[in-house]
């Protein structure tokens, strides 16, 4: 290999490297999110996360400049939809239903709300990244929100070792 070469890869994975310290645990926060899994067991999440930073590895010299935050965000995003509502068992497997706000919701109406409030990604941009209208991005992130905000069914849980007393 020439010199040039080995020094221009060196740099690319340092570059890379830097990247991934700065925004990695962010990115691992937002895949848990999508796969709806606990903190600490997110096998799922853990790898959606390794396809997307694989991408972005990638596609490291073609970037030129653009943001590669955004470029793993939407390629994390896009792969979660794939997997989550057209090969239904593909990425994400059938496993026991995970505990969490989140968790109640549809792929769909997590990966919105995520977008939306997580990320900070505006209305326009994530129906543009979903392929979706702007007025169906809206609608799904009310029907998330509301369902969100809903308490569970089912009795109120103990609070500091007190339980509900039912009426």
């Amino acid at each position: 290999m020439h010199p040039r070469h080995t020094s221009q890869d060196n740099l690319r994975a340092r570059e890379f490297e830097a990247y991934v310290a700065g925004a990695g645990t962010r990115l691992l926060h937002t895949a848990t999110l999508l796969t709806a899994e606990p903190p600490d067991a997110n096998p799922h999440a853990r790898r959606l996360l390794t396809l997307a930073l694989a991408h972005t590895y990638a596609a490291w010299d073609r970037l030129h400049g653009a943001d590669p935050y955004a470029h793993t965000r939407q390629y994390l995003a896009t792969r979660f939809a794939n997997g989550a509502w057209h090969r239904r068992g593909g990425l994400l497997r059938p496993r026991a239903r995970p505990e969490g706000p989140l968790a109640r919701l549809s792929p769909q109406e997590r990966l919105v709300l995520v977008l939306r409030l997580h990320e900070g990604v505006a209305e326009e941009q994530t129906a543009a990244l979903l392929g979706l209208s702007a007025e169906r991005v809206r609608t799904v992130f009310h029907r998330a929100m509301a369902a969100v905000l809903r308490p569970p069914p089912g009795p109120a849980p103990a609070v500091g070792g007190v339980k509900a007393v039912p009426s």
